[in-house]
């Protein structure tokens, strides 16, 4: 057994002792038997131990030999009941060896093994009796620990195992019975190894640094474990003991000791270095050299016993190491370029090491801190005064490790580092981060790497704009941060950097956390606002509550308005503090007229004001301003504070005037209120006031380069004698004044540095003043409370870095974070509703997708195909669009730009905008040759052109892809194709097509702008431009605006006036059939199609949208006159019951009408007539002399075959059960009035429709002819339904079937037989029909005042037909018919009285005339009606009745009246 290599110790010191497994009872003892054994054998070795131990029986062996044998006759002795043993039994010899300064390296570093092991393999527990003991004397003799040094390797050895051992017990189970001492001990030791260690090997050095972390985590591992309410330790004092006890102390390379309160005294005593030197703490202080930092006597040394020093650790010790630990951090202060090899390595490595075993520290308990006082006021006030100091520091390295403890105590502790954390972000972070302000760009980089993990905590921003930002007396903290990550992201005249990508990622982060939180509680997306009809205070006023957001929201929300308009009347007061108080009154943030304590609270609360004007102001002679300068010495809290203290914090707030008379009344004023509040040495207020200007003057004196003799404190002193009422001040307390001014300096002016505050020793005494005024910290939880007030300060600059850095970088990682970046701020503006966010969005996408350079189409593809940021900016573009389209305004133009340079290019699949009814389609209705809805295959739709040129819509993309079909396009390269492959794929993961399918979902606003875009979009491309491409265009923009329209169809009347206005302007300025006109037709068919069923209400307005077919150029709708009809018949069909207006059937028969003369399209629109009019289904009295008229088209139309038109006809015929089914409805309505109208307009639609079958009558056609003479005869005839007035036949016979027979003999007489053939049946039909409708009606019409004339009329006519030549011959036929028509007339007269003898004195006034007539038709008619004894029996019964006798028949017609 011997020494341990320097590899088995680091091996060890490295190792866990939770790794080793206990021993069972009965090993224990032969555990220790071979420890002493390798002890002995290692001391065996040695020449001296060798020797005596050889010697003769009589001299004695040595102690620490003979300690070990007694120990070995013992051990076995114990092993049955080895836990109740002492461990100091078998601990003391192992100790007796390390303590002892006769043993060597080896010696003394088996004994420590030996110690290490029987730590590390749990010996001793907690329930080893007097384990506190046994561990205070490890203790005790390890950091004691002395030995003869033979070679420097040995040493090395040694020093590892005593960090070996020391770090043991602190790791024991155990090691909680150790007191504060001497943990404190421990840490001193370990402390002591790392300075000498500086001198060894890096080994050693490296060790002894890690142990130190180490045992620094052992030790504050152990406070949260500690109750803040136990015994005496969360008041644990500074360290201290009796004489024996050492104290962490500093001392420093000049031999002067640094005393607690900053000041040097000499008291380094140099030792010589020895050799042979024992390791003792006062040989280890002379071999470290002069930069050694040990254990001292504590503030507070004198104020508590050794029995607190001597209780379990706990807090005391944990305040007094981390007392050290800061204290390390202030030597920098005081080192020069010292002894050391390398002063700036000492430089950076001193504190570079204390800060990293503060890191360490507050990692573990940082949490636990704020329950004890004193550890908080360490971290509040010494710690984070050094790392304000130290984060200016030139070391990146130790610039990171501050950034690290500042990261870790924002975790832990913000609550209770409000100001200091504030101090910290203004005065370090965003100084340093900034290029342009000296700093080096690895300083910027971990400046700009901290602020970016603080933004990656998702309550960070939220935290600092409730907590600065929104409030008055603090900074905003948030708009700065958000502007130096904004701002840091743009390169100014150089290349895009890592510190560039940096800053975005903070910018992303914050974003992300918003984004993140949407969807929790939100409040209204208004943004907070204050109207102030009045003043009131609100410098005081707190939050109910800080800790309920319902509370603290509202508040801070409210204090944020104020501080907006405060901001804007504090820049009014910078230039003119008169107007600047008039604005503030107008704004009633101050009142009218404004009082002294509402201006002293703006000028101590405001920030941003200009302390120079702040000073100027309060110290004006004006009597307001001197009671303003009361009140704001009021404002302030003196009390506990020593004077140059309250001056300092006093002086803070504005700047001193220069004016001595200014001067006094400050002074005046502040020493009033420090009397106030602190009488407790000075007897007067003005024992303060002189006190007050002695120390400005002293600051002066000592701090002014142009003073050369400074005051000495002697002189201080003398020329403050007699001030406090006739006596002298405390020498002590002068003295202490004296120091305090001239170590640090009172700033009279706002020290700053490239325009950011400089935290100076007053502006942090200030800082730590203030902070117990301040309101408490507020802690946000997961909730999106503030976050648009936030948005509204981030949206803009965040679209503008994405812009930026996307635009510079093509690393496939960054470019997808700035697409995410681009979705969440479009996440977040969607959710509270900010247009103009997402269309500056869109904006700036879309520039990236490559899609709107003028390029070929080839150029285009491989652009887009090999482009990997255009193809995300195009997937990002579409995505935002189909989530966030509801908010989407003026960005709608810009989308729909891609989507039709993405048509132009064919990347856009075939049917893109589809609508609802598409799928529900019947395979009928496109066998049927319909054009489909929407932009369809061509197969699936007929080509509409004229025969010589294809104008489908696919005929026409035909033509735009291939513009020379006669020669052969170029084959693709396999760059195209795979570009074009690449594109296709990007393009299927856009889901273009939902945009349109799922615009019924966009609200009205959205919808609005979207038709609109299209609009405009189509409209550019048509007008003024004549080529293929960019009809095709118009036509694909038409297609979009159609679907978009039929998907709308609840919320038609949003878009209906644009619509129909595109569509009537591509109508109207259409002079020859192209795609354009075609898909404007038939979508204005296909909308009216699938909107009648669903808008009754529009009804009319949209069928009278169709009247536009009516102004189609006459080219064009012969060009799409068929299918237009097939429409219209489509659309009759499917909504004949919704169509109930007069003005709805009017275009419809306008339409239909047009048809009757179509070669293709009479066929169809005849169909349509006849579903309407077959059996009078759909026909109605609003729609009756519509159709009416438009069969008599048909009829009159000669393009179709006549067959057609004898159905036409036929349909008008029909149509009389319309009417007699309405008259035996109108009997049943209720009203006379109502009743009278119906029959009128009953009698009106008969007239009209007899007079059109009248029309037709003359047609050329026979059957036609012939066949309208009979339908109008049915319709004269079969009228027993309908009430018709009497009058109303009499314009029958006039209008009708008077000039019926007219115009029919007048063709027959007039016309050439080739044009009407057979005229004279038509002429016997027609009289046949007058004396059929005569006879039938012959009552009712003898009952007319003149029914004579009408009788006449009769006659008339048929002595016309009777005379009638045909082609220069008599007819045969009518000869004969005109007769016997009028003898069976006569007959029926006869026989219903009409036609009896008498005189024109009597009612036989027909007698006369009715054979006058007779005579010229058939004078033997007379005769075959009254035979001669009838005539004769007829004249004496006339003549019973008094009338005169009737003439012979030689004179009832005189023969010169009758006629050839």
């Amino acid at each position: 057994m011997g020494c341990l290599t320097q590899e088995s110790e680091v091996n060890a010191v490295t190792r866990e002792p939770k790794d080793c497994s206990r021993p069972s009872r009965g090993a224990l003892a032969f555990m220790v038997n071979s420890e002493i054994g390798a002890v002995l054998a290692v001391m065996r070795r040695n020449v001296r131990w060798g020797v005596r131990y050889m010697a003769d029986d009589d001299q004695l062996e040595h102690s620490l030999i003979q300690s070990f044998k007694d120990l070995r006759k013992n051990i076995f002795l114990w092993q049955d009941q080895w836990h109740t043993i002492n461990p100091v039994l078998y601990l003391q010899p192992f100790l007796d060896v390390i303590q002892s300064d006769e043993t060597g390296a080896p010696i003394t570093g088996v004994a420590l093994s030996s110690v290490y092991k029987i730590l590390t393999l749990e010996i001793l527990d907690l329930d080893s009796v007097h384990v506190d003991d046994a561990l205070h004397l490890i203790v005790d003799a390890v950091t004691s620990c002395r030995f003869e040094v033979t070679d420097p390797a040995s040493e090395e050895v040694v020093l590892m195992k005593i960090l070996q051992v020391l770090l043991a017990c602190m790791k024991n189970k155990a090691s909680i019975k150790l007191s504060n001492q001497h943990v404190c001990n421990i840490v001193n030791t370990c402390f002591r190894v790392v300075h000498q260690a500086s001198s060894k090997g890096e080994l050693l050095q490296r060790i002894a640094r890690h142990t130190m972390h180490e045992l620094i985590r052992c030790i504050f591992l152990h406070l949260p474990d500690i109750d803040s309410t136990g015994q005496a330790l969360t008041q644990g004092v500074v360290l201290h003991a009796n004489k024996e006890v050492t104290v962490l102390s500093v001392s420093l390379p000049d031999g002067s000791k640094q005393h607690d309160n900053g000041y040097v005294s000499s008291e380094h005593e140099a030792r010589p270095s020895s050799v042979a030197s024992n390791f003792s703490s006062d040989t280890l202080a002379g071999k470290v050299g002069e930069n050694v930092v040990e254990l001292g006597p504590g503030k507070e040394l004198a104020q508590s016993g050794p029995q607190l020093m001597m209780a379990p650790y706990g807090v005391p010790c944990m305040v007094e190491i981390l007392h050290f630990l800061c204290s390390l951090l202030n030597v920098t202060d005081y080192i020069g370029v010292g002894p050391t090899s390398n002063p700036i390595a000492y430089d950076e490595d001193v504190p570079l090491f204390a800060l990293g075993l503060i890191n360490s520290a507050i990692e573990l308990c940082g949490s636990s801190i704020g329950d004890h006082p004193k550890l908080l006021a360490l971290i509040q006030d010494e710690l984070f005064g050094n790392l304000m100091q130290f984060g200016l520091s030139m070391s990146p390295l130790i610039l990171s490790t501050v950034c690290s403890i500042v990261l870790n105590l924002y975790y832990h502790l913000r609550t209770k580092l409000k100001l200091q954390l504030e101090a910290f972000f203004s005065c370090v972070l965003l100084r340093t981060a900034q290029s342009k302000h000296g700093a080096s760009y690895q300083q910027q980089e971990v400046a700009m790497e901290t602020v970016v993990d603080l933004c990656r905590q998702h309550t960070f921003m939220v935290e600092m704009y409730a907590n600065f930002d929104c409030d008055i007396s603090c900074s905003n903290v948030f708009e700065d941060l958000a502007s130096l990550l904004s701002k840091s992201t743009f390169p100014v005249n150089s290349p895009l950097s890592a510190m560039h990508v940096l800053a975005l990622n903070g910018l992303i982060a914050v974003i992300h956390g918003m984004a993140e939180r949407i969807g929790s509680e939100l409040p209204g997306p208004e943004q907070a606002s204050l109207n102030l009809d009045s003043y009131e205070s609100f410098w005081m006023d707190e939050c109910e509550n800080y800790e309920d957001p319902n509370k603290w929201v509202p508040f801070v929300s409210k204090m944020k308005c104020i501080k907006r308009k405060l901001m804007i009347g504090a820049d009014h007061f910078n230039r003119d503090p008169e107007k600047g108080l008039e604005f503030l009154q107008e704004m009633h943030l101050l009142p009218g007229p404004p009082d002294p304590q509402s201006v002293a609270c703006f000028l101590r609360y405001t920030s941003g004001l200009d302390k120079n004007l702040v000073g100027d102001y309060m110290g004006n002679h004006d009597e307001f301003c001197v009671q303003v300068l009361q009140e704001f010495a009021r404002t302030f809290d003196f009390r506990d504070m020593n004077l140059d203290i309250a001056l300092r914090v006093f002086l803070e707030t504005f700047r001193l005037p220069g004016e001595s008379q200014k001067i006094q009344r400050v002074l005046e004023a502040f020493a009033e209120r420090y009397y106030e509040q602190s009488p407790h040495i000075l007897v007067n207020k003005d024992a303060a006031l002189l006190l007050s200007y002695s120390l400005i003057m002293l600051n002066t004196d000592q701090h002014n380069a142009q003073v050369k003799k400074k005051m000495t404190e002697e002189d201080f002193i003398r020329n403050n004698r007699h001030i406090n009422g006739g006596n002298d001040l405390p020498r002590e307390y002068l003295s202490e004044l004296y120091h305090s001014i001239c170590e640090n300096e009172i700033r009279m002016t706002p020290e700053q540095v490239f325009g950011f505050p400089v935290m100076t020793p007053s502006h942090w005494v200030g800082l730590m003043h203030k902070s117990k005024q301040t309101a408490p910290f507020i802690l946000s939880d997961s909730t999106g409370h503030l976050d648009y007030e936030m948005f509204a300060v981030l949206s803009g600059p965040t679209i503008a870095a994405l812009s930026v850095v996307f635009d510079h970088v093509e690393q496939e990682d960054v470019l997808q974070t700035c697409i995410d970046g681009y979705l969440d701020v479009a996440k977040i503006a969607a959710s509270y509703h900010l247009n103009d966010v997402l269309d500056d969005i869109v904006v700036s996408l879309c520039k990236f997708t490559t899609l709107l350079r003028p390029l070929s189409v080839e150029e285009s593809i491989l652009a887009f195909g090999d482009d990997s940021k255009a193809r995300m900016a195009t997937v990002a573009v579409f995505t935002i669009a189909n989530r966030y389209g509801d908010y989407i305004r003026s960005g709608w133009k810009n989308i729909l730009d891609c989507i039709l340079s993405l048509h132009k290019l064919g990347l856009l699949p075939a049917r893109l905008a589809s609508d609802a009814a598409d799928e529900s389609e019947s395979p009928s209705d496109l066998e049927r040759g319909r054009p489909a809805a929407g932009p369809s295959p061509a197969s699936n739709k007929p080509s509409l052109a004229i025969p010589q040129k294809s104008s489908g819509l696919m005929g026409r993309f035909s033509q735009l892809l291939y513009l020379d079909t006669e020669e052969p396009a170029p084959e693709p390269t396999e760059e195209h194709l795979a570009a074009h492959q690449r594109s296709l794929e990007i393009i299927q993961k856009c889901h273009i097509d939902n945009i349109f399918t799922d615009s019924k979902f966009l609200q009205a606003e959205s919808l609005s702008q979207l038709s609109r875009s299209l609009i405009l979009a189509a409209g550019r491309s048509y007008k003024g431009s004549s080529s293929l491409e960019d009809e095709a265009t118009a036509v694909f923009c038409l297609e979009l605006l159609i679907a978009v329209t039929l998907n709308n169809r609840d919320r038609i009347m949003l878009l209906w006036q644009g619509v129909y206005e595109h569509i009537a302007n591509v109508v109207q300025a259409a002079l020859m059939p192209c795609a354009l006109v075609e898909k404007a037709v038939f979508g204005l068919l296909r909308i009216c199609q699938r909107l009648l069923p669903y808008k009754e209400n529009l009804t009319d307005e949209l069928l009278k949208s169709l009247q536009l077919v009516l102004k189609l150029d006459a080219r064009v709708a012969d060009a799409y006159c068929e299918p237009i009809t097939q429409e219209v018949m489509r659309l009759v069909k499917a909504n004949a019951m919704q169509i109930r207006s007069h003005i709805g059937w009017r275009t419809i028969t306008s339409l239909l009408s047009i048809t009757a003369r179509h070669p293709e399209a009479s066929e169809v629109g005849f169909e349509t007539l006849e579903f309407i009019m077959s059996d009078g289904a759909h026909l109605l009295p609003a729609n009756y002399v519509l159709f009416v008229n438009a069969a008599k088209q048909f009829a009159e139309s000669r393009v179709g075959h006549v067959d057609q038109s004898v159905r036409s006809l036929d349909l008008m015929a029909g149509s009389m059960v319309c009417l007699v089914r309405w008259s035996f409805k109108t009997k049943e309505a209720v009203g006379e009035e109502t009743a009278i109208k119906m029959y009128q307009d009953i009698g009106e639609m008969w007239l009209r429709l007899v007079q059109g079958l009248k029309k037709v009558s003359l047609d050329q056609r026979e059957e036609v002819r012939n066949h309208a003479v009979l339908m109008l005869q049915r319709c004269l005839s079969v009228v027993e339904g309908i009430h018709l007035p009497k009058e109303l036949w009499l314009q029958c016979f006039d209008l009708v079937i008077f000039p019926l027979l007219d115009d029919v003999l007048e063709t027959a007489q007039e016309t050439s037989p080739k044009d009407y053939r057979n005229m004279e049946g038509t002429l016997v039909l027609s009289l046949k029909l007058l004396s059929k409708v005569f006879l039938q009606f012959l009552l009712d019409l003898s009952q007319l005042m003149s029914f004579c004339k009408l009788w006449l009329g009769v006659l008339n006519c048929m002595e016309k037909y009777m005379k009638v030549k045909i082609r220069g011959k008599r007819s045969e036929k009518l000869r004969e018919l005109v007769p016997e028509l009028l003898k069976n007339t006569l007959l029926v007269m006869k026989t219903s009285g009409i036609l009896v003898p008498g005189d024109a004195t009597t009612g036989g006034s027909l007698w006369q005339p009715t054979w006058l007539h007779v005579k010229n038709i058939c004078p033997s008619l007379q005769e075959e009606v009254f035979p001669g004894n009838e005539l004769e029996q007829l004249q004496k019964e006339h003549i019973k009745a008094g009338g005169s006798s009737i003439p012979d028949r030689s004179l009832l017609v005189a023969p010169s009246e009758t006629t050839a």
